[in-house]
C-alpha cells in the first residue's frame, strides 16, 4: 500500500564557540610570517614555496562566510598548532560526535512530538565519523533510549539528503515507523588551518530530522516528501584521504594530502550545472517547474555557487527569501548546511507551497527532496 511520507520535525545544535574571519586571518598570517622567516633560504633557493597570507575581506568575497561555529576553539588560533584541542575521552564516556548529535536529536523529537518509543531507526550521516565502530548512531540510539537499529553512513556533503532518502524508503517499506536522521558535522579536526585557500571553509554543527508516515505525524509543521533523487559520479576534485590504512602506508597520517583539499575552480565549474540539471529533472517528475518552487534550501558551501545555481534554475537572481543563505554565520557545515537552512527558514510557508532541499559535494554526489507544506 502506498503511503505519504512526511518530515515532521527538525533540530539544530550549534556549539557555543565561534571563530571570526578576522581571528582566522590573524593566526594564518602570523603562521605564514613565522614559516617564511624560518625557511627564508630554502624559499629563496626555490626549494620551498612561501606561505601565502590572507584577509577577512578576501574570505567573505570568495565564499560569503563571515564566521563559523567550532566544537572546541582552543588550539585553532595557536600559531604553533593550528588545530583544535579535543581531549581524548575514555571508551566509557559519550563521544564528542554523539554529544552533538543528541542535542540536535532532542530538539527534532520535541518538534515532531515524538518519544523514543515512537522511533525505530537512527541514521547518523555526515562527512566524517570520529571512529570506525561501534557506530555513532548506535551510541546515540542507546543514549536516547530508542529500540530498533542504527547505522552510520558517509557521503560527504550529500550525506544528509542521502540519509533522508534511506529514511523515506524505510518508512515506505514499513521497516520503520519513524526514522531519526542526524548529521553531526565535526569537521574542524580535518581542516588545514595553514592553507590560505581552505582554512576558512568549514564549521561544526549538528542537525536532525524526523521522517515518518503521515498517519502517525502530529506536529505543527509537516512536509510531504513527494520524492527523493540521488546521483553520484566519481571525482578526485574534493578529497579527504585520512583513514585506517594510513598506519600501513608508511607516511605521516596527518600530512596535508590526508586533510581536506580540493580544486575549487573545477568543483565550481563542474558541480553548478550538474546540480541545476539534477534539480530541474527532479521537479519534472511532478510536472513542476522552478517557478512553482517557493523556497530553495541549497547546500551551503559557497555563496557564489548558490547564486549561480539558483540563477540557472530561475533565469534570474534569487532573493534571500527564495534561497536563504546561512553560511555567513555557520560557514560550510558539510552535509548539514541545507538542513540548517530548512530548519531556520521553513515555518513561514503556507500549506501547498513547494520547496526543494538539495545538497551536493564530494563524490561527486547530489541529493534532493521535493517537498510540499501540509
Amino acid at each position: 500500500m502506498n503511503k505519504n511520507i512526511v518530515i515532521s520535525g527538525t533540530g539544530l545544535y550549534a556549539p557555543p564557540n565561534s571563530v571570526s574571519n578576522e581571528e582566522l586571518v590573524e593566526a594564518l598570517n602570523a603562521h605564514a610570517d613565522k614559516y617564511n622567516e624560518e625557511n627564508a633560504a630554502a624559499i629563496e633557493a626555490g626549494e620551498l614555496t612561501a606561505k601565502a597570507k590572507s584577509s577577512a575581506e578576501f574570505i567573505e568575497k570568495a565564499s560569503g562566510i563571515k564566521s563559523r561555529y567550532v566544537y572546541r576553539k582552543e588550539g585553532i588560533l595557536d600559531v604553533d598548532r593550528l588545530c583544535p584541542v579535543i581531549p581524548l575521552k575514555a571508551e566509557d564516556e559519550t563521544s564528542d560526535q554523539a554529544l552533538m548529535a543528541i542535542e540536535a536529536a532532542k530538539e527534532a523529537m520535541a518538534a515532531a512530538n515524538k518519544t523514543a518509543a515512537d522511533i525505530d531507526a537512527v541514521i547518523v550521516s555526515c562527512a566524517y565519523t570520529q571512529r570506525s565502530y561501534p557506530a555513532i548512531a548506535i551510541e546515540v540510539q542507546t543514549a536516547l533510549g530508542i529500540e530498533g537499529f542504527g547505522f552510520d553512513m558517509l557521503v560527504a556533503c550529500s550525506a544528509a539528503t542521502f540519509a533522508l532518502q534511506r529514511a523515506y524508503e524505510m518508512v515506505t517499506a514499513g521497516t520503520a515507523r519513524a526514522v531519526l536522521c542526524i548529521n553531526p558535522e565535526l569537521t574542524t579536526p580535518q581542516i588545514d588551518y595553514s592553507d590560505r585557500d581552505s582554512h576558512f571553509i568549514f564549521g561544526d554543527v549538528a542537525t536532525a530530522t524526523i521522517v515518518e508516515a503521515e498517519d502517525t505525524a502530529n506536529s505543527e509543521n509537516c512536509w510531504d516528501v513527494l520524492s527523493t533523487k540521488a546521483f553520484t559520479s566519481f571525482s578526485n576534485n574534493i578529497r579527504s584521504s585520512f583513514g585506517h590504512a594510513a598506519r600501513a602506508n608508511d607516511v605521516d597520517p596527518f600530512w596535508k594530502e590526508n586533510l581536506f583539499h580540493q580544486n575549487g575552480r573545477k568543483v565550481f565549474k563542474e558541480v553548478c550545472p550538474m546540480a541545476a540539471e539534477h534539480i530541474s529533472e527532479h521537479l519534472s517528475r511532478h510536472d513542476l517547474t522552478s517557478a512553482d518552487v517557493k523556497r530553495w534550501w541549497l547546500h551551503q558551501a559557497n555563496i557564489n555557487m548558490n547564486l549561480l545555481i539558483s540563477k540557472k534554475l530561475l533565469g534570474r537572481d534569487a532573493s534571500l527569501e527564495e534561497a536563504p543563505i546561512v553560511l555567513d554565520e555557520f560557514a560550510n557545515t558539510a552535509s548539514a548546511g541545507s538542513l540548517i537552512a530548512f530548519h531556520k527558514y521553513s515555518q513561514d510557508l503556507a500549506a501547498g507551497d513547494h520547496g526543494v532541499i538539495c545538497s551536493f559535494g564530494a563524490g561527486y554526489s547530489i541529493g534532493s527532496l521535493v517537498i510540499r507544506k501540509r
